[in-house]
């Protein structure tokens, strides 16, 4: 899995938005599958310490409207009574990739002001992907949490306001974008929405007036193409048509008082007596889902999942997880110890010991399967008439935060084929140039010559 993943971070401090400012334009590549429903959203502030630290996100994290307020909170409650809210017709991610200075080329960026607010903001936040529900509500959020009626201003009515430091207020400053100016290019347009912005500022700052800002759309600008047009080269073909994206289902979640256990794949298929099974659709997104038998504590957990009838018969899948100190990293880890089938009185036993990690991470493999072709991580110790394949495999059983899985330690091994062909070469190629180096310096001169004064050297011919 990607490993790795791009993800948004806070930057608070001055001097530290820049970084945040390419981190801005590095997870276009993240969020542009999901670009249809999500918008971004920048926030800075002229208060220090208003935001902590986010933990990265995987690739693709949706800010939902929950974990919005958990950002906006804070903000509100101890920060500057007085928010403005930058509310552009649309406004994708991608833009700031397309049009922003991300490698230091300011004179070519369409969102130098918003950068040097960025930069010079005590505090400030960006969420490059905010649902699109999230979004629509926040203006009435804002108008609840501040107990202020939004204002709706231009230029010219902000500086006839007279804004007072301990009163609430709630200024919204409409920006276009084509949908307004079908005769401007893009970057005309937005660099005339980022002027508005240094306008605005520049006018707070002159009054001296601390404040919280927030600049975000009503929806997106751009809809991505899907990732499979791309495979085959930058072109759209002729008369090609568009791929389905494949439907993502939640993971099945085990619950006592909070979610404790976390699995997910994109696909689960099962084989009895080779008759293959696809239980995807029987698992994931499934509100009756039978998980009797789950049981999780802080150093032991089991997941249970039963389906009937399958193949005739009543059969439960049962992953057991373990975790454990380890003083020599001073650390848990926690490993699955086992994987049993259940069926008709019977139990067939997998071992799945490489499936392990840190405790405070999830798992995650491509394919976790008991066929040889695709990784065999499931094995057995007598033939079973039982096989399993799990592709794009996740779960989690300790530290689990919510319905989402933590960073994910993935089995993909740090020698690939790749890496492997590169350094026989190099090691080849350095076998050479050492050979070859050690034969030129084993080469000797002369240390004898013909003396002039003396007999000359006379070969005899031999016939």
């Amino acid at each position: 899995m990607m490993a790795a993943t791009v993800v948004s971070r806070i930057r608070t401090g001055t001097g530290r938005a820049p970084v945040m400012w390419l981190s801005l334009s590095l997870v276009a590549v993240a969020a542009a599958v999901a670009t249809e429903q999500q918008v971004p959203l920048v926030l800075w502030s002229s208060d220090r310490n208003l935001w902590a630290p986010v933990a990265d996100t995987h690739e693709g994290h949706i800010t939902s409207d929950m974990q919005l307020s958990t950002y906006l909170d804070p903000a509100l409650e101890l920060g500057p009574r007085n928010v403005l809210l930058f509310l552009q017709d649309k406004l994708s991610i991608e833009d700031f990739t397309a049009y922003g200075g991300v490698f230091g080329n300011k004179q070519d960026s369409a969102f130098s002001n918003l950068e040097n607010a960025l930069d010079l903001a005590p505090s400030s936040l960006v969420l490059p992907a905010v649902d699109w529900y999230a979004i629509s509500t926040l203006t009435t959020y804002l108008q609840e949490k501040l107990g202020a009626s939004p204002l709706h201003v231009d230029l010219a009515t902000l500086k006839e306001l007279k804004l007072n430091a301990s009163l609430p207020a709630l200024l919204l400053i409409r920006l276009p974008y084509i949908a307004s100016s079908g005769l401007m290019a893009p970057r005309e347009v937005l660099t005339g929405n980022d002027e508005v912005i240094g306008q605005v500022l520049s006018t707070l700052k002159s009054e001296d007036v601390p404040y919280t800002a927030a600049l975000t759309a009503v929806r997106p600008s751009r809809v991505a193409r899907d990732i499979t047009m791309v495979a085959g080269g930058l072109g759209r073909q002729l008369l090609q048509t568009q791929v389905a994206s494949p439907a993502i289902h939640p993971p099945v979640s085990y619950n006592d008082t909070a979610p404790r256990i976390l699995f997910w794949a994109q696909n689960f298929s099962v084989a009895y007596k080779d008759e293959w099974k696809d239980l995807t659709s029987l698992t994931f997104g499934v509100e009756n889902l039978n998980l009797t038998g789950s049981f999780w504590n802080d150093s032991f957990a089991m997941l249970s999942l039963t389906y009937e009838p399958l193949f005739g018969a009543t059969v439960t899948f049962k992953f057991i997880l373990a975790s454990r100190f380890y003083p020599v990293s001073a650390r848990y880890w926690f490993a699955m110890e086992r994987l049993e089938i259940h069926s008709n009185g019977s139990v067939a036993h997998f071992n799945v010991s490489q499936v392990t990690g840190p405790s405070i991470y999830s798992f995650h493999c491509e394919y976790v399967s008991s066929v040889s072709k695709k990784g065999n991580l499931l094995v057995t110790n007598v033939p079973s008439v039982w096989q399993m394949t799990l592709h794009n495999f996740q779960i989690q059983a300790f530290n689990v935060t919510g319905e989402q899985f933590s960073y994910a330690s993935d089995c993909a091994g740090f020698f690939s084929p790749g890496i492997w062909m590169g350094l026989l070469t190099t090691l080849f190629m350095l076998f050479i140039f050492t050979y070859g180096l050690h034969m030129i310096l084993s080469l000797k001169t002369m240390d004898r010559f013909d003396d002039h004064k003396g007999p000359t050297i006379t070969l005899t011919q031999i016939v």
